[in-house]
């Protein structure tokens, strides 16, 4: 598999240069290979886009707005509306360029670059960003511009709400997110609105529980992605307002297989739930692996499980193998590991296992 590093390679380069060079035959356009190209293949993914930008500052015009019109002319049309989830992962690293111009990674740079020189002229450069963003995005490149003039971009930004095209009304949202992570990320609304709620869950509860109540399946699956971080907390107003914090009425049992495990092989979760209540319950089902930190108290790290409904006096059994692999956010460390598992927000049951990190990859 090609490493994702090379989305941005030599051949991206030489196309930015080739359109460069057809919209401006005077452009410099080894310069800007020499300079983009130095020693690309040491470079990460975003170090990469970042050399190709100080590569188009050095050769494009001093002129910002020269520059952004040599840019927009570079550009292949403008991609359909259901080409918004497409670059998720971005195209090949070998996929070819289009005749028509660039799209897709090669145009982080540009946006870069937009966004550097946007200062001296921020309506200019919102209105490069309005170009790019229909071709690949422009979340990061617009968060500087709303840095440097607030209010203009803010405005510009409600005016964009309403934009034909989706890529630019996903800008809105994308570029304007309070927690935006690197990388590309889908479902911007939801996106946006999550990380609201993870410095101010009263409002989103709040907005949420107004929302619900008519909303169509699409509009419920927005709401839900938005949720999910406060319902994974265990969150009682998220829960309430999904209907989803009455405690179990019945009981639980756990059980984890087998009873220790090295680092890199897998625990198996079994679940029992009782019924005897006399009407279907919904439940939102997690668990929370207790890691060990170096002062030997365990943290906790929820995962999703399971979302069903149980119904009257029904007994049901539930399965879930969980990988304990090396993951480089985080360190572990030999000894007994508590896990819980959490209905509703809940505590309803507990065990534990043994994990040794000897001698296996990650572990210490």
């Amino acid at each position: 598999m090609e490493p994702f590093k090379n989305l941005l390679n030599a051949a991206v380069v030489a196309r930015i240069g080739a359109q460069l060079q057809r919209v401006d035959p005077g452009f410099d356009r080894p310069r800007f290979e020499a300079l983009a190209g130095a020693g690309l293949d040491a470079l990460e993914l975003k170090a990469r886009a970042m050399q190709m930008a100080d590569a188009l500052e050095a050769t494009l015009p001093a002129d910002f707005a020269t520059a952004c019109e040599q840019l927009e002319a570079c550009l292949a049309p403008p991609w359909a509306d259901d080409r918004l989830g497409s670059e998720a992962t971005g195209p090949h690293p070998v996929e070819p360029e289009p005749a028509g111009g660039l799209e897709g990674w090669a145009l982080w740079p540009l946006g870069e670059f937009v966004a550097r020189r946007g200062a001296q002229d921020v309506d200019r450069a919102l209105q490069a960003l309005h170009a790019l963003t229909q071709r690949f995005s422009a979340e990061f490149a617009i968060r500087p511009l709303i840095v440097a003039a607030p209010q203009r971009v803010f405005d510009t930004l409600q005016r964009w709400t309403t934009d034909p095209s989706a890529h630019v009304r996903r800008l809105v949202s994308e570029g304007s997110r309070p927690r935006l992570p690197w990388g590309l990320r889908l479902r911007s609304v939801a996106n946006h609105l999550n990380d609201i709620a993870k410095d101010h869950p009263e409002r989103v509860v709040a907005w949420v529980r107004e929302q619900l109540p008519g909303a169509t399946p699409a509009r419920r699956a927005l709401l839900r992605h938005a949720s999910r971080t406060l319902i994974k907390a265990g969150h009682a107003p998220m829960l309430a307002a999904w209907g989803e914090d009455r405690p179990l009425q019945g009981s639980a049992t756990l059980a984890l297989a087998p009873a220790g495990i090295r680092l890199g092989e897998s625990l198996t979760l079994a679940v029992e739930l009782v019924s005897d209540a006399g009407e279907p319950q919904r439940l939102v089902i997690d668990y929370a692996v207790h890691h060990l930190g170096a002062d030997g108290l365990g943290r906790p790290k929820v995962f999703k499980g399971w979302t069903l409904t149980l119904g009257p006096g029904e007994r049901r059994a539930l399965s879930r193998s969980h990988p304990v692999r090396p993951v480089t956010v985080r360190r572990y460390r030999s000894g007994r590991h508590a896990l819980d598992l959490r209905i509703n927000g809940r505590i309803v049951a507990e065990a534990a296992f043994e994990l040794d990190v000897a001698d296996a990859p990650g572990g210490g």
